[in-house]
């Protein structure tokens, strides 16, 4: 199969971008209460994460840049379901800017935050909150409207595209497909959690299913890319043969 290689790089991406998260959220959960501190007030968060040091601001650093391996994921996909060229050029273009919405929305804590963590721990009562509103206000916008609605919309959107489109590659088995367009579905209402907390617990859900989705479907274009018949590269040759073939016989 001549895209093979691109193939299995996009599936290695999956996976190792889904090893990488499930690491670096288990070390923030252990040492930051990530996700629970994002409830919490700036008096709380600002110190704690301006006491992890220089560690806890690679960490985020790292983990901002994680969401980036979703679009080689992505081309990967792409060139596994040439059945549909249309459908997935525009979950290549959904899996790029929601990798882009979710590293901008991440990118805040290595950055903004931590600038905002160290005036805070020197600033007076006045200042401080000046500091809070900054730091509220850029997490409105850059984290819940950027980086978790526009992002994980995007990347469902993504999902749903992929999912129908492997149901029409026959290398690929019918559950494949039908997994991605219900987790696609699920991805979308767990995006509205900050509009109603009645989906908060498929949000919560989501955490947990979206590693297990990208390693299934990493695995699966790597291991399933190998039954792929390479009949659109050898076809036009064969025809063109044949009809050389009958030319020549007739002479």
């Amino acid at each position: 199969m001549q895209h093979r290689p691109i193939i299995i790089a996009g599936g290695l991406s999956f996976v190792v971008g889904a090893l990488a998260f499930v690491s670096v959220f288990s070390y923030l959960a252990a040492n930051f209460d990530y996700p629970g501190i994002l409830d919490g007030s700036t008096s709380e968060v600002l110190p704690r994460l301006r006491a992890g040091g220089s560690t806890m601001r690679a960490i985020w650093a790292l983990y901002a840049f994680l969401p980036l391996l979703l679009v080689p994921g992505a081309v990967g996909a792409y060139f596994a379901c040439p059945s549909s060229r249309g459908r997935m050029t525009l979950a290549l273009v959904a899996a790029s800017l929601g990798s882009l919405a979710m590293c901008l929305g991440l990118m805040r804590w290595p950055s903004v935050h931590w600038a905002l963590a160290d005036a805070y721990a020197q600033s007076g009562v006045e200042a401080k909150g000046s500091l809070a509103a900054v730091f509220l206000g850029l997490n409105v916008y850059l984290g819940n409207y950027i980086g978790e609605f526009l992002g994980e919309v995007c990347l469902a959107l993504f999902f749903l595209f992929a999912g129908l489109s492997l149901l029409n590659e026959k290398q690929f088995p019918k559950w494949l497909g039908w997994c991605g367009v219900a987790f696609a579905f699920l991805f979308v209402l767990g995006a509205f959690r900050n509009v109603s907390p009645a989906v908060q617990r498929i949000a919560d859900v989501n955490n947990a299913l979206l590693p297990l989705w990208m390693v299934v479907l990493g695995i699966s274009l790597i291991w399933h890319s190998r039954k792929a018949e390479p009949e659109g590269d050898v076809q036009p040759f064969v025809r063109a043969d044949k009809k050389y073939s009958r030319g020549r016989g007739t002479i």
